[in-house]
């Protein structure tokens, strides 16, 4: 049998797309394609930025950053000064976005260590189930290693159970 390969990414000619369903998935792709953007620009360059997009049904879409009352204001004279009120909202809405993307990072994190850990679980469970029979001399290097850290894993767990269930009952007959 022939390996099929699919067209892959590959660049779409820009013109109008007559079909509605093609446009209006086209649409929402693109758009969540700019908000991801403006995003970047938010996070890496610390700027301020507004869209304002209306959708091929004439629903309106908008991104701003810090607020609203930020940005278009500056938008229509750029030498104006903003109230104290504004400028603490927009500080305010900084610095939530801030700890927002932090905490996002930290999640991100946590994800991928959980990913990590259940490849390797998962690894061993297959290793263990192909060679139930086999003894430990007969497992390579890198199985080794992972056998080493999953067992690690599981030995740190248990004991942070043991504890807790000592602490419990430790402080149930206090």
């Amino acid at each position: 049998m022939e390996d099929k390969k699919g067209k892959g990414r590959r660049k779409i000619p820009m013109k109008k797309i007559e079909n509605q369903a093609d446009l209006y998935a086209s649409f929402s792709k693109r758009r969540s394609g700019l908000y991801k953007k403006a995003r970047e620009l938010v996070r890496e360059c610390d700027v301020d930025i507004g869209m304002i997009i209306l959708s091929p049904t004439g629903k309106p879409h908008s991104f701003f950053h810090p607020t609203v009352d930020a940005i278009i204001p500056r938008f229509q004279n750029p030498n104006i000064q903003l109230s104290i009120s504004t400028q603490l909202v927009a500080a305010h809405a900084r610095h939530r976005v801030n700890e927002l993307n932090s905490r996002l990072e930290e999640l991100d994190t946590m994800k991928n260590a959980a990913v990590f850990q259940k490849n390797v679980y998962d690894e061993v469970m297959e290793t263990r189930q192909k060679s139930r029979w086999e003894s430990v001399e007969e497992l390579s290097e890198e199985e080794l290693t992972k056998f080493e850290a999953w067992l690690n894993t599981v030995g740190s767990d248990l004991q942070n159970r043991l504890n807790q269930l000592e602490n419990g009952a430790s402080s149930s007959q206090g």
